[in-house]
């Protein structure tokens, strides 16, 4: 039974449940703020590392790795893979410390192109794409040091007790709000970046519903709303990407591109979202252990948009004709 269902068919226990994983995750909350953010991320690494694996999601980024290195060794790709829970389980422990490791400036170099530095500098506003890579919660750092007030948008958690516990964590990241997917976040959204404001979004998961571009060589399903939304304000989009160099700390890179405007959206669209995972692509191999691996990014075979467009095609070709009475 899924858990929505269990929620629908026993309301009084799921109230019970959510209160109890609330209470739980306020007590580990606490008990790794104790913990010097170093030695919690070390350790919640080593642990991730050893255990992980065990889980049915490793043979998932495996099989994904090979689509995308179908060249590298069993050996390499396990190691990648070992390394990818290391950094999960690092971002776990880093996650309680998120509000101090805003202020700790040591812990990061920035690299920003010359639009990024802009943004940065409050004169314009943007709308800042990243990716699962490294501590990814950390890339809007530079932004919030220099009082850029950014609006974040995330998918919430099925429990509101332990929403609202690791919302309170990222309350200084996300001065302009954070909120949660939804039509009304939809209308927020667009009034920010039409005032010149800053909005904050993952770019590199997966959605069915929206476009397909090439990454690693395959179709893959991409969201097309930053594109969208970048065209239809008018707005540049800030690619962004945090790579940990030694333990916690990390390096930030800001790269700008513009969405094209023809007379063709959709085009248009398409073609940005396509840009879009292009850097992401280049950046992974870089650093293939600090991405998601696990993540379902790509089309399942006989249902790319060319395989569904020829099988169209076929139809209407080989469709029966009917006369006409």
């Amino acid at each position: 039974m899924s858990r929505k269902l269990r929620q629908r068919n026993h309301p009084k226990l799921t109230v019970f449940q959510n209160r109890v994983e609330g209470i739980a995750l306020k007590a580990a909350i606490r008990l790794f703020r104790l913990i010097p953010v170093d030695i919690a991320s070390y350790v919640m690494g080593s642990f991730w590392r050893r255990l992980a694996p065990l889980n049915s999601r490793h043979k998932r980024a495996l099989h994904h790795l090979e689509m995308a290195f179908p060249e590298m060794s069993k050996k390499e790709r396990e190691q990648i893979v070992r390394g990818m829970w290391d950094n999960l389980g690092r971002v776990a422990a880093e996650t309680f410390h998120i509000d101090r490791l805003l202020k700790q400036d040591f812990r990061f170099d920035i690299d920003a192109d010359e639009m990024t530095q802009s943004v940065l500098n409050g004169e314009t506003g943007c709308l800042f794409v990243s990716f699962h890579s490294a501590n990814w919660e950390l890339c809007v750092q530079p932004a919030v040091r220099q009082g850029v007030e950014i609006t974040g948008v995330y998918q919430a958690l099925r429990n509101p007790k332990a929403d609202k516990a690791l919302r309170s964590l990222r309350q200084d990241l996300y001065k302009g709000g954070l909120l949660s997917k939804g039509h009304q976040t939809a209308r927020k959204i667009l009034s920010t970046l039409k005032s010149g404001g800053v909005v904050a979004m993952m770019g590199d998961l997966r959605e069915a519903r929206g476009v397909q571009v090439p990454f690693f060589g395959h179709p893959a399903y991409a969201n097309p709303v930053p594109a969208s939304l970048a065209r239809s304000c008018n707005v540049p989009i800030v690619l962004g990407r945090v790579v940990r160099k030694k333990g916690v700390h990390f390096h930030i890179e800001g790269r700008a591109i513009s969405v094209p405007e023809t007379n063709d959206r959709q085009d248009d669209i398409e073609r940005a979202t396509a840009e879009i995972h292009a850097v992401f692509e280049a950046w992974i191999r870089e650093h293939p252990e600090q991405w998601m691996w696990i993540h379902k990014k790509w089309a399942p075979p006989g249902k790319n948009a060319a395989d569904k467009h020829a099988r169209r095609a076929a139809a209407k070709v080989n469709a029966p004709k009917v006369d006409s009475p």
